[in-house]
């Protein structure tokens, strides 16, 4: 039996986010199986509110070395992670990704999306293309189609990067695309199929365990892995608990969980950050009361950044100018809302630096 101050206090810790850390980026990406990166800035932000003294210098070096790579990889997201993962992750993922692409970007009659598919091989082999000049070139072959399903269709069936310097530091302008395999070398993925998708679950409970299996499956937007995860238990891999509530969790036999009553000092936490987003809602419950949650929720479907007060989701914040201005969900105690105006000033001035 676990508890739900437990349950919590494990999240963080193994986040990295009861202490910061001074370990090196790609390690800490690691630990978050990658980051969410549709928006180059906010990987920047987990990696801050997680690494002492962290330099985006580090990250761009990575990233400019190809070490790692964004690209769209889980749940058809673009992500930032080791390149390697990223590879066999998509491979993984590829089914998912493709019959997702195919009920939302339906082609006209006549239009096949092998042929798109091989269309965007051609243009982009050994190249890295303007995303721009891909769409046009597209929209030229096939002018009654609209241009976002003929990328989305590419996407869809390639595993693309983007490249350099979009997504650094102080990188601007459209991002330009690579092939995977011409952008990090040609390989094959390092694991496949059932050791593939036992990897992705050791790593998934290894940095946000313990889990339930819907928070797994919703985590890596992948289906029946219930079996695999009951079998891995009776392999005396996985230990099963109980939460505080009955819920059914799983986690690596042998990691430690949390007592409970560490201190969690307030946190702002990224934009579209995997502990909030891409997580079932009962797994999201140890870290966020669901009402609370839901008022995060906007109609363009943006994240906001997310504020952490005791361990446990209390307001929103955005970037105004030269400041960060917070929202609270909560009547936050005076010391609390000091801490919170601290950490606010340190965001933006790492914003700023």
């Amino acid at each position: 039996m676990i508890t739900a101050q437990q349950w919590n206090r494990t999240l963080l810790a193994r986040q990295h986010l009861l202490e910061r850390i001074d370990e090196d980026v790609i390690e800490v990406l690691d630990r978050c199986v990658g980051l969410q990166a549709q928006d180059p800035r906010p990987p920047f932000i987990g990696l801050w509110s997680r690494i002492e003294g962290f330099d985006p210098a580090e990250y761009d070096e990575l990233l400019t070395e190809r070490e790692i790579v964004r690209s769209v990889v889980l749940r058809g997201t673009l992500m930032v992670m080791d390149a390697q993962d990223a590879r066999w992750m998509r491979a993984l993922a590829q089914t998912r990704i493709a019959a997702i692409t195919a009920t939302n970007h339906k082609l006209p009659p006549g239009i096949e999306a092998l042929d798109v598919v091989d269309a965007g091989r051609e243009a982009l082999s050994g190249a890295e293309v303007p995303a721009r000049a891909l769409r046009d070139l597209l929209a030229g072959r096939w002018p009654s189609v609209p241009p976002a399903d003929l990328m989305a269709v590419i996407r869809g069936g390639l595993h693309l990067v983007q490249v350099p310097p979009r997504g650094t530091w102080d990188g601007a302008g459209d991002p330009a695309l690579a092939l995977l395999d011409d952008w990090i070398g040609p390989g094959e993925p390092a694991v496949v199929d059932d050791e593939a998708r036992r990897d992705l679950i050791r790593m998934y409970l290894r940095g946000f365990g313990p889990a339930s299996i819907a928070g797994i499956q919703t985590w890596a937007g992948l289906s029946g892995l219930g079996p695999l995860v009951r079998a891995m238990e009776a392999d005396w891999e996985l230990a099963r608990i109980d939460g505080p509530n009955g819920e059914e969790l799983y986690d690596l036999d042998g990691l430690s969980v949390a007592d409970g009553d560490e201190p969690a000092p307030v946190r702002l936490i990224a934009p579209f950050d995997h502990i909030f987003v891409a997580q079932a809602a009962t797994d999201r419950a140890r870290i966020a009361d669901p009402d609370l949650f839901a008022a995060t929720s906007t109609p363009n479907g943006r994240s906001p950044g997310f504020v952490l007060v005791d361990g446990r989701l209390a307001g929103t914040w955005k970037a105004d100018g030269e400041r960060i201005g917070v929202d609270y969900f909560i009547d936050p105690t005076p010391a609390q809302r000091r801490e919170a105006d601290e950490e606010a000033q340190r965001l933006a001035a790492f914003l700023a630096s």
